[in-house]
């Protein structure tokens, strides 16, 4: 059993038992730190990973993290900490660490504000600017660059307050990333180099750097400026500084998890592993490989009990055609991929491959690590099928609009058992594809619709395994639903069709090997056209 026996449900508030679910609030969707502590939301303690980093840690810190991980709340945590905020974290783990409160001065910038272009990111950091130079009475002179200005507001800060200054920089890489690949590129990255080589050079006056972001752009923004920047993204102490563990689940989320359980007529260990198949599975250290759940995703599938894919609903799909160049002939490559050690942890997002990129936004984690260096794989099916989802529409040659409607019908079909008509939806998906999709000329045609196919039907939401070994031989495609297993071989036309198809299925023995799963088994065999032109005919094995 993943759940052990909870040792402590309650929390105080107030007064009031936080098992009550009247007093208990879900953060969905809050990304303050001092909303969540002010208006009573549940937090998950991370403090004490927070006072380590800053009194034991490194002075300049850089940490990635998928988006919606819980880095801004993670930046708004230590704001909060270093100004001295010691009303917001009493009852955390950080009052048995924490003796002396010191009100550091801090600056705070939030990057996915600067747009993407130069005029956008100079106007947000002139506002920012401004915001400071009010705060500590500096009158710049009306020709300073925003360095000079920069620098004045961190010595200035020091001066007046006798400490020194805390720089928090939240997403630093999102004017880098949405410029990737137009003029405005060099441009944004120009700013960066003018304005951040102020922190390398004010070293005197700062306690503590802290920057976070998705992407690591390496030679072409700050770290080529700030090289004394300590990457803390694989460091075991903090592989769980942002999303949610299983300890952490069964430390604060017993009572909404029992509730979702009671909603959908599940057992908790049901609901607990439903959770765990389509949020859990990131790993961001091969020296403290702790099971890490998407804090977004889950907050909002114990929030609406349901397990739908609230991630890529949220926008992370957006820069993959930036950065990865025919991902929808390349799906295959991504199940279990070997990235060389310095390629993972050292490169830049833009010479580092696809795999570097689909690590660092997410789609990717780390399965295994050897001297060799790592295996990466998808972290769940949440992020599994959002890919599929959004590649797509491109392979299939078709508007996302008229995909919507077949797919709808086909995971209907498939999931009620109803053979003949979703094979007619499944026709209407891959109608003459093979054929027009010139980017899948260079494979033999069975590898063309087991591509399509398996890409259909993983973007639906199926558990899908393609060419599935057994000691009998190898089946082109089990696809498993909530009620039943698809036994699927596929043959061209050519080449004996359905027929051949379900006689190889039979004569196998493929459907022997599920018989013990209470799902009933469906051999199924599919004819498709040698030329391309889509899916002929099919049969039931029987």
């Amino acid at each position: 059993m993943y759940l052990r026996r909870n040792k402590a449900l309650t929390r105080q508030i107030g007064g009031a038992d936080m098992t009550d679910k009247r007093f208990r609030r879900l953060p969905v969707g809050i990304q303050s730190f001092k909303v969540i502590r002010e208006e009573n939301y549940l937090y998950v303690d991370k403090s004490d990973i927070v006072w380590n980093m800053v009194n034991l840690g490194e002075k300049y810190n850089y940490l990635s993290r998928p988006r919606r991980f819980g880095k801004s709340v993670l930046v708004d945590t230590l704001e909060s900490y270093l100004e001295g905020r010691k009303d917001l974290f009493e009852g955390l783990k950080i009052m048995q660490l924490e003796k002396d409160w010191k009100q550091y001065p801090v600056i705070r910038l939030d990057m996915s504000r600067g747009g993407a272009n130069e005029d956008t990111l100079r106007s947000y950091l002139n506002l920012r600017f401004k915001d400071y130079e009010e705060k500590y009475n500096i009158t710049p002179d009306p020709t300073a660059m925003l360095a000079d200005r920069f620098h004045a507001i961190i010595a200035t800060a020091y001066k007046q307050t006798g400490l020194r200054v805390a720089v928090l920089i939240d997403e630093y890489d999102s004017p880098l990333q949405h410029s990737w690949r137009t003029p405005d590129h060099e441009k944004c990255t120009g700013v960066y180099r003018e304005v951040f080589a102020i922190l390398k050079a004010d070293d005197e006056y700062e306690q503590f750097v802290f920057i976070t972001g998705i992407t690591k752009f390496t030679q072409i923004s700050l770290f080529s400026v700030l090289n004394n920047l300590t990457n803390i993204s694989f460091m075991p102490e903090y592989a769980a500084i942002c999303g949610i563990t299983e300890e952490e689940i069964e430390e604060n989320f017993m009572p909404e998890l029992k509730q979702m359980s009671e909603a959908n007529g599940w057992s908790v260990q049901e609901t607990h592993d439903r959770l765990k198949a389509y949020y859990d599975g990131y790993h961001f250290s091969r020296r403290n490989m702790v099971d890490v759940y998407n804090p977004y995703s889950l907050v909002n599938a114990l929030k609406s009990k349901e397990i739908i894919n609230f991630w890529a609903s949220s926008g992370a799909t957006s820069l993959l055609p930036k950065f990865v160049d025919n991902i929808e002939l390349r799906l295959g490559n991504y199940e279990k991929c070997s990235v060389m050690r310095n390629t993972l942890e050292l490169s830049d997002v833009t010479g580092g491959g696809a795999e570097l990129f689909l690590y660092q936004s997410g789609y990717l984690t780390i399965k295994e690590s050897d001297e060799f260096g790592y295996i990466l794989g998808f972290p769940n099916e949440e992020v599994k099928q959002a890919l599929y989802e959004t590649v797509l529409p491109t392979l299939a040659m078709r508007s996302e609009n008229e995909i919507l409607s077949l797919q709808a019908c086909l995971y209907r079909e498939l999931g009620t058992g109803q053979i003949d008509e979703a094979m007619k939806s499944l026709k209407a998906l891959i109608a003459d594809v093979p054929y027009s999709n010139k980017k899948l000329a260079s494979m033999d045609m069975e590898e063309r619709y087991r591509l399509i196919i398996s890409t259909i039907l993983n973007a639906i939401g199926l558990n899908v395994e393609v060419e599935h070994m057994m000691s009998t031989g190898r089946i082109d495609m089990t696809v498993k639903t909530s009620r039943y297993i698809y036994v699927i071989e596929l043959k061209l036309h050519n080449n004996g069709g359905k027929e051949a198809a379900t006689e190889q299925i039979l004569n196998r023995q493929y459907m022997e090997h599920f018989k013990a799963d209470k799902r009933q088994v469906i051999g199924l065999g599919i004819e498709l056209d040698e030329e391309g032109k889509g899916l002929l005919g099919w049969k039931r094995a029987e």
